[in-house]
Order: C-alpha cells, then structure tokens, then sequence
C-alpha cells in the first residue's frame, strides 16, 4: 500500500485552466498563448518567478462545464516561444498533485489559490502485489504500444519503475475520455492509480480485440460468400455438361433423392427407423442443392444405412469351452469367469425355452470391474468377447467432458456426430457386441454437461431397449449389449451410475498367481518383443518370484512386465557386444548383475536396528489406495516439555475423518490410561506429535484409528510394536474397534510386504472368505473388538530394568 499522505509547505499558485484537457504528473505540453486564460496565467508566473529562485510555476486545473475539481498538477513553464505554427505558445511540465484551497491575491489577472503539494511516494521495497501489479501494467501498456506501431515508446515504459509515475504515464493514452482521466487526477493513493489505469487499458485492449474480431469475421464471411457462390456455378456448369457428354453420368439432386429412397427401402430397418429414414429422404427431395439441410440429411441418411440394426452374432453357448478361453488368457480373476459363465448359462437356458426376448429387452449385462491399475481390467474386456464369440469395441472414457460424446450432437450443428455409443455399435458390425467402457471414473464435467448423467440410461438395463441419440433421434436397442465398465477407484462414480452396474472387484494378485502370469502370459511375450527365441533365455521361477516380490511390490502386474522387458534387453544387448552366450537361464542370484538391487526388501529381512519400528511410538498400519492396497507407517513423539507446547500436532496431509480419529485415540488413552499402566500424565503437560510419512501423499479414512492408538501407547509405555505385525480398524471413544472396508486388498499389501500377522476388526470376519486361500495361510489373522486386545498382540513385552526411553520431539 502507499504511505499515507503527507503535505508540504503551502504553495500559491495563479490558475490555468485547461478546457476539456487534462494533463497528470510528468506530462509535457505545448499551450497557446493567445488564449487570455493561458496567457494571463503564464505572465502571472513569470512575474511571480523574479522574486523566487526556480522555473515560473503554473496550478494546472481541468475544466469541465464550467466546473474545477479539487485536485490540479503543479506545472513549471520549461519554454515560451513559438509553436509549429508560427503562433505564440509555451511549454509546460506537470510536476506533481496539489490539493487546491481558498482563492488568493496575486500579480497579474489570473486567478490565484492556496494549493498543498500531496506526497505520492510508495515505501521501497514494493509489496509483493504491488510489483505484480506494475509488471501487469507494463506488458498491457507494452501490448497497445506494439499494435499501435509505437515501438521506441515501450523501452520508455519499461524503464519507469515509480509506481505513480508509470500510472501518471497513462494520461497519454488517446483512447480515455475526459471523466477518466479526471479520476486518474483524483486518485491520490499511487497503488489504487495505478489499478485504475490498469483496469481502463484492460478495457481497452478488450474492446479492441472484440472489434478486430468483428472485422476479420466480417470480411472471412462476405470472402467465404462470394467464393461459394463462385464455385457452385462453377460445378453446376460442369455437371451440365457432364450429364450432355455421357449422358447416366452425375446425377442432379432428383436421382440422387430416388437413389437413397431405393436405398432405404431395400435396407433391413426396424419399422420406425425405416418411417423416420423416408420423412427425411422427402425433406431431401424438397430442399435445394444450395440449401444446408441438404448435407445433413445425406450424413444423417449414410449413418442410419450404416448401423447394424438386425445383424447379431451367434453366442457360443460351449460353456466349457468359454471358462477354457478365460483360464488360458487371464490367471486369477475368478469372480469374472464365474459372472460371464453364469451369464453364458443363463442366456443357453433361455434361448433354448424361447425367451430371447421378455418385455422387449434382451439379456445383455452390465458390469463394473474395479480395481487398481495392471490388474487386466482392459484386456479382460476382449477375453471375454473371445470367450462369447462377440465382436469387441472399446471406448475410453478418460478425461471426456461433453455429453455430447455419449448422447451425440443435435443435427443442426456443423459437424455433428452420434455419441460415441452410437459409433461403437457401427465399429463392431453387430448389435450384441461387448462394450468396454474404459476409465469410467475419469469422466468429468463442466459447462457442457456431465457424461455420467448421459450414461445413466446406457447402463440401465431397464431402459436401455429404448435409447435414442441426440443425433439419431430414432429408438436403439441396446439390451443385448455387454457393458463392461472399467475403474481404480469406486469413489469417483456416481452412486446413481454405480447403482446401475453389477460390482465386480479385482483387488490385485497373490505373488503365485503373478508368477504364473508371467511365466505363461508376460515372459512369451516379452521375448518375442525383444526377438529372443524361447529356448535362448528362460526364468527360473525363483527369479520371477523374487522379481515380483522385492522389485515390483504392486497390486498389478505392469511394472512385472517392465522389469521381465528389462532383464531381457539387458541379455540381449549382452550377447550382441559378446559378452554372454546363449541360451541362458537367468536365477534369482543373476538378478542384481542384470538390473540392480532390490528396491522393497521387507522390513523383517532388515537388520533389526534399521527397521521403522525399531523404537518406540512406530506402528504399522494397513491402507487402500487407487492403485491397490499398501501398507503405512504411523509416527508418534513427545515434545520436551519445558520446550514444546501441549496439544496434538498431526502432519502428512491428513483429511478431516483422519484428524478425528487422532484425536479419538488420544482422548481414549487419557481415559483409560491409568488401566492400561500408562504414564497418562505426559499427555496432559507434553505436546503429542503424529506424523505419517510420505507426507506429500494425501490421506483419510477412519481405519487407521488402532494404528495411531498403539504408536501412542508403545510410545507412553516404551513397548516397541511387533515388525510382524500390521493393523487396521477403526477406535470409538470406547475403544471398540469397528469395522472398515477393502479388507481383501490390505491382506494383499501386508502378504506383499513380509508381514506375517495381521489385526482385523471381529465384523470383517466375513470379509476374509474373498482372501486368496495361499495367502491366508501365511497370515496370522486376529479379528478383535477392543483396543486391549489389540495392545496385547502389538506390542512387544516390558522389558526389566530402566525406565523405557521415550522419544522426544525435536
């Protein structure tokens, strides 16, 4: 902000009014003397200026109808002599705001007043926004200065640093009126000057834009117009001629309406599709071939003649073979193959009892495969289709935005297109294809609607027989198509769209279903990608173990493949330089040659010292993510308490629902202390500090509650937490565990990770009949109600001796 105002010494000053002219602090101009006012004025200063030291000085004051405003610019008379037209004039440089008082006496005929000088310094260093301001200033000025040709000018500009100097600058601009400029002289705050002389130029330079674009989209049309105009007499002539020379060659509008008659009339079209094709090739015969319409009922015509309309594949109905085709594309994803086999058993039974068709819908599917990324969500889609015998389509679904990408256009506009349904349906030839609708929970939304509100009525198999496009605007049938709907995170679909699909989770792979995966699905082909016979290189299955164990730990399988393409690069480019000879069997032990160490080596293969739970008020938890489950570190300290300040601290990007759960743990601990043998007194003086590492990733959900309570406790009491050991659940005040979600996935992550015993709450018990069976036998599963009893399995006994050391926050 400026400094506030300050005056000077007073001034007296004769008056010289400018009629209808405004002139701010450091402009220079010519003034005629034969005007009395100016010429009174002037001889009045000169008078004045032989008993002072300095330059004759002037009060310049604008006057508009007649009327002074309070504020006028001191001006000094650098020169009289002659203008360039030979007239007698003066040159006058305004030198600064004056703030006009009472009327006065003085030499000469002109009007004289008491005047203050106001001070229009800004404090240096300018503020942050006011140096923004000034840089926004001078690139607006720097732009109309360039458009205007005026190039010697903007190094002028860019040189004024003074705030009320670069705002005074902008009384040369020719585009602002007299009441602007009068407001630029009235505003004394050098900031707020300056704003307003921004603003006017912003206007400006909009306005100028606005009408330079008229113009140019003026004169493209009449150009376009006559060009047209030009070429369609052109082609005319030519089609005259041509039809005069070879007689049944071109055809005029007449034959090309009866060719499209023909046309739908031979076509295999449902009744209203074919009623509604004829009212559209008789508008065509009626218009004109200069008429639009014309062209857009020719697409609309081609599109509908193009649609499969009565065209299906035969369904495979060799339910054996089908849950054959699904085991040998796709290990693990046992939920799927059992919901596209019951679906193929179904539609057998049906077809053979003659129910097709019940109601006017036929029996098509809906389904949402959910699950983080490198699952197979993708190619599943395909396998399924091949397990089906249907034609497959996929339509991704990532960052659309229109809804007019579902629906369609309207007809009316250039360039209108059916929705991407619609043209899916085309691509694949028939009207029972498989359909993946890929990244569903990445579509979004903004001013030009919201797909997933479009695709509502897509995925409803109760209303789907009857869809009509927004380009079409004919009836579709889509009951006997297979949705497929792929996504990472449940929470980004809306739960009317969610309630519309069947839910199918894919939670990620076991480590021996990603040892077969790439033993029989990535390695075949990786070596074909990297031109490697299968009898040159193979992997031995420990290294594949280990590759997927402690180089990619992820739900999926993609960075498996990547690692797989690695090693074999490497191999290759080894035996091309002469440095290995094939074939080669790469083990485990071959791995950290071929491509580094390790990068997640369990915390029970650490060396006791280095592990995260090595001291006290270190828990693990258990969380989901979008891209599968993972396991999470919980930190808790003390501060010193002549230094740190009591209160909870929580950091590591943590939500609301997560916060409260911090504090939920912590007033439980304060309650119970005294049973569960904690000094529950350094939680009233000492300030408690939580932290999640990895604080850059945000975080919330309710089921890290027992993992925060145990760090507390392990901290309070010096019991270090089991390296084995992970937890999730959600605490009460009561200390009651509650039950959480994604138990599946977190089991996964903790397998992953070495973690061999794993707390659950007592509820999710029912949960655990999803957990791979390989991987509940290597877990230790407690299921618990209360936080004691969560306590008791964590924490390491008390040691004998001294006094548990407990850590201090820095």
């Amino acid at each position: 902000m400026a400094a506030e105002s300050t005056a000077f010494t007073p001034l007296t000053l004769p008056v010289l009014p400018l009629d209808d002219e405004v002139v701010l602090p450091g402009m220079v101009v010519p003034l005629d003397l034969n005007d009395a006012d100016v010429r009174a004025a002037v001889e009045a200063a000169q008078a004045a200026a032989r008993s002072e030291p300095g330059k004759p000085k002037v009060l310049l004051v604008p006057r508009i109808d007649g009327t002074y405003p309070s504020t006028g610019v001191l001006g000094t008379v650098e020169q009289v002599g002659r203008l360039a037209d030979g007239d007698p004039g003066a040159l006058i440089r305004g030198r600064g705001r004056v703030r006009i008082g009472a009327g006065t006496t003085g030499p000469g005929a002109a009007l004289w007043v008491e005047g203050t000088r106001i001070d229009e310094k800004v404090p240096e260093p300018l503020p942050g926004h006011v140096a923004e301001l000034v840089k926004e200033y001078k690139a607006l000025a720097t732009a109309w200065l360039r458009k205007r040709g005026a190039w010697q000018v903007v190094d002028r500009v860019q040189a004024i640093d003074d705030v009320s100097a670069l705002a005074d600058n902008s009384g040369y601009s020719p585009f602002l009126t007299t009441e602007q400029k009068v407001e630029l002289l009235e505003t004394a705050d050098p900031v707020a000057r300056l704003k307003l002389a921004a603003q006017q130029l912003r206007d400006h330079l909009a306005e100028q834009d606005v009408a330079e674009t008229i113009a140019k989209d003026v004169q493209e049309g009449v150009d376009k117009q006559q060009r047209e105009f030009l070429l369609r007499r052109q082609l005319e002539a030519v089609r005259k001629e041509l039809r005069e020379l070879n007689g049944e060659n071109g055809k005029d509008s007449a034959e090309e309406s009866d060719d499209y008659r023909a046309r739908v009339e031979a076509a295999d079209l449902p009744e209203k599709v074919r009623e509604a094709a004829l009212k559209e090739v008789d508008k065509l015969e009626r218009s004109s071939d200069q008429s639009p319409e014309g062209s857009w009922i020719r697409t609309w015509l081609d599109t509908v003649l193009e649609l499969p309309w009565n065209e299906r594949t035969q369904d495979v109905y060799d339910i054996q073979g089908a849950k054959a085709v699904l085991d040998a594309e796709h290990a693990g994803l046992e939920d799927v193959k059992e919901r596209i086999t019951e679906y193929l058993a179904v539609r057998k039974r049906r077809t053979d009892r003659g129910l097709g068709v019940i109601g006017g819908r036929r029996g098509g599917a809906v389904l949402a495969l959910v699950g983080p990324p490198g699952v197979g969500k993708t190619s599943l889609g395909e396998s399924v289709a091949h397990a089906m015998g249907r034609k497959f389509v996929r339509v991704a679904l990532g960052g659309v935005r229109d809804e007019a990408e579902i629906r369609g256009h309207r007809r009316t506009y250039v360039g209108a297109l059916p929705g991407r349904i619609v043209r899916a349906i085309k691509e694949a030839g028939s009207m029972n294809p498989v359909v993946l609708l890929d990244e569903i929970d990445k579509v979004g939304s903004d001013f030009r609607g919201d797909p997933a509100a479009a695709l509502l009525e897509v995925l409803d198999p109760a209303q789907n027989h009857t869809f009509r496009d927004h380009y079409l605007e004919v009836e579709l049938d889509l009951s006997d198509v297979v949705f497929l709907a792929t996504a990472n995170v449940l929470e980004a679909i809306p739960e009317a769209l969610l309630d519309r699909m069947e839910l199918v989770r894919l939670d990620g792979y076991t480590e021996d279903e990603k040892v077969v995966i790439a033993r029989d699905h990535l390695l075949p082909r990786q070596l074909e990608r990297a031109g490697i016979g299968k009898d040159e290189v193979t992997l031995d299955e420990s290294a594949l173990r280990k590759l997927a164990g402690e180089y990619t730990r992820e739900a999926g399988v993609r960075n498996l493949e990547r690692s797989i393409a690695r090693l074999l690069r490497k191999v290759a480019a080894q035996h091309e330089l002469g440095e290995r000879e094939l074939p080669f069997t790469i083990r485990d032990e071959d791995l950290r040659a071929l491509v580094g160490r390790p990068h997640h080596v369990p915390e029970s293969a650490q060396d006791p010292a280095e592990r995260r739970t090595a001291v006290p008020g270190v828990a693990t938890g258990l969380a989901v993510t979008g891209a599968g489950g993972d396991v999470l570190f919980v930190e808790a300290s003390l501060a010193d308490p002549e230094t740190g300040a009591a209160g909870l601290t929580l950091t590591g990007q943590l939500g609301d629902v997560m916060k409260e759960s911090a504090q939920i743990a912590l007033s439980f601990l304060r309650s119970h202390g005294a049973e569960l043998e904690l000094p529950v007194a350094d939680l009233k003086d000492r300030g408690v500090h939580i932290h999640f590492p990895a604080g850059a990733v945000p975080k919330d959900g309710p089921s890290a509650g027992i993992t925060m309570t145990t760090a507390l406790a392990s901290l309070l009491s010096g019991r270090l937490v089991r390296t084995d050991v992970a937890m999730t659940g959600e605490v009460s005040l009561t200390g009651r565990v509650l039950p959480i979600g994604g138990v599946k996935q977190k089991l996964l992550a903790a397998h992953r990770a070495g973690v061999t015993t794993v707390i659950i709450p007592k509820r999710n018990e029912p949960d655990l009949d999803d957990v791979p069976s390989e991987v509940l036998d290597k877990l230790d599963v407690h299921a618990v109600t209360d936080v004691r009893q969560v306590l008791e399995l964590a924490l390491s006994p008390a040691t004998n001796g001294a006094a548990p050391e407990v850590p201090v926050a820095a």
